[in-house]
């Protein structure tokens, strides 16, 4: 390759363009894995507040365990 060509085809780095590319789609797939993974917290915490003292005793979760595991943020 000539020198314009290896010019083109890095970055400032020095890394080709291609792999900068999938470095970069892997991290885009790990944020978007790890979104959809905190709103599942937040889903799935907001269910278990909706159920009633019966659907919560059946499962063996107080009142009380319910409402301290749904209002957590959906980060944690």
């Amino acid at each position: 390759m000539d020198t314009i060509g290896t010019i083109r085809h890095r970055s400032r780095s020095g890394l080709s363009f291609g792999l900068a590319a999938k470095r970069l789609a892997r991290l885009l797939v790990a944020i978007a894995e790890r979104l959809e993974s905190m709103m599942e917290k937040r889903r799935s915490r907001h269910a278990l507040l909706e159920l009633s003292d019966e659907q919560l005793k059946d499962i063996g979760i107080s009142r009380a365990d319910a409402v301290r595991e749904g209002i957590r943020p959906f980060w944690d």
